[in-house]
This record gives structure tokens, C-alpha cells and sequence, in this order.
């Protein structure tokens, strides 16, 4: 399987390009308005053919590319039926499961972050399973949960009972990093991970979350009614 994290420095998102080579049928997620173009610039490089595009939830911090993406290569755009995005073309839920090539992508729903965050998970025969976590797990944290409909101990559960449920040997790939990181794997976040790794209490985590006083995010209140319009009201 082709692969490919992508970095937006404005918003310290990654955006992930998943391809099989053969089919050349390829999947993009969590992609930035801003980075279209570089997006389709290597995605016709490769010559492949997007088949569908995944957003993890509604993003306040940036405006997704999806309505774009869609508009020019004909994709399908992928968002919760949560979310209640009426533009979006699927309305996923748990136990979905996406095609390309020989590849699948399962849906997970794992709300905490905001009520509608999915995780996507990749596996296929020939590959390590990669779980796409958004801004639900992130490599020795985790999203905050002060807004969209987000709740601490509903986070916890969508880690602890979905997401460490993964094999140890998953490689996890999350929405963002803020410290240069890349990528982790489940079973280093089950051990390592401050906030939410097995030896923390539900409790000690509710009230981490809970005194993290952090702003809201800068784009916000231009993002989340862009988000809900697939990245093309704004």
C-alpha cells in the first residue's frame, strides 16, 4: 500500500494519502483547504484516481479540502451521520466499511473529542493495520473536550474499549502533533501514553481534561460553519 503523511504548518494537521498501487484507487484524510492543490498536484503525479475522502469529525481548527477535492476529481466525501453535514455525499457510521483496492477501511465511532469523531481503520493483507485517529488519540495525548459536543468520560471509553482493543502493533496516525512526532502505535499509547495509557483512573483523567484551560481554537468560528458546508462555505 502507497502512504503518505502530509503536514499543514498553520494548523499542525496531518493529512494521510492511502493508495493501492495496483488498482492505483486511493483514499484521502482530513485534508486542508489550504493544501488542495499540492494534494492534487501529487495525486496526479502518482496517477491515481481518488476514490473517496475522509474527515475525521468537524474540524474547528481549519477548514477541510474536501469540498474541493470533490468538485475536481469526483471523490466521494466521507464525514459522521452525527455530524449532520447535509452536503457531505456519505453519512458514515460504525461498522462501515470502505474499498480500494484489496485494501478496507472500517469505520470506528469514537465521540469524546466532539459527538461525531470517527477513526479510521486500514488493514489489508499485505500490511500493518493503521488506525487514523483524528484528534480522538494523539501520540501521548489526546483531543480536548470543552466543545462540539465533547465529553471526557465518553473519550475515555472510545480509547480504552475501541481503540486500545486494536492490535498492540497497530500504527496509529493522528490528526495532529505539536512536537515533530509522526506516528506511535497502539501498544506504545496503552504504555506511555500521560493522559489516557492503562495505568490512569477514568477519574484522573476527567480531571486532567477538565484543567487543561486551553483558548479556543483561532479558526473556530470560521471553520466549524465552513466544515459543515464540506469546506466551501466560508
Amino acid at each position: 500500500m502507497y502512504f503518505r503523511q502530509l503536514f499543514d504548518h498553520q494548523s499542525f494537521t496531518y493529512t494521510y494519502l492511502c493508495a493501492d498501487v495496483g488498482s492505483k484507487e486511493a483514499i484521502i484524510i482530513d485534508p486542508v483547504l489550504e493544501k488542495v492543490e499540492r494534494d492534487l498536484a501529487l495525486i496526479s503525479e502518482l496517477g491515481f484516481q481518488l476514490k473517496y475522502i475522509f474527515d475525521t469529525h468537524v474540524h474547528a481548527d481549519h477548514v477541510t479540502g474536501a469540498g474541493h477535492l470533490r468538485s475536481q476529481t469526483k471523490a466521494k466525501s466521507v464525514v459522521s451521520q452525527i455530524a449532520q453535514v447535509e452536503c457531505v455525499d456519505i453519512a458514515a457510521q460504525e461498522g462501515d466499511v470502505f474499498h480500494f483496492g484489496p485494501y478496507g477501511l472500517k469505520v470506528i465511532s469514537t465521540p469524546g473529542h466532539t459527538d461525531g469523531c470517527l477513526s479510521y481503520v486500514v488493514s489489508g493483507d499485505d500490511i500493518n493495520t493503521y488506525a487514523f485517529t483524528g484528534d480522538t488519540l494523539l501520540i501521548r495525548g489526546c483531543g480536548r473536550t470543552d466543545f462540539q459536543g465533547g465529553n471526557s468520560a465518553q473519550l475515555f471509553t472510545s480509547i480504552r474499549d475501541k481503540l486500545f482493543q486494536l492490535p498492540d502493533d497497530t500504527i496509529l496516525c493522528p490528526g495532529h502533533d505539536y512536537r515533530g512526532h509522526t506516528r506511535s502505535s497502539i501498544g506504545e499509547e496503552k504504555r506511555l501514553n500521560p493522559r489516557v495509557g492503562m495505568h490512569q483512573s477514568l477519574e484522573t483523567f476527567q480531571d486532567i481534561m477538565a484543567n487543561l484551560n486551553l483558548a479556543d481554537p483561532k479558526m473556530m468560528d470560521v471553520a466549524v460553519p465552513a466544515n459543515l458546508g464540506c469546506g466551501l462555505k466560508h
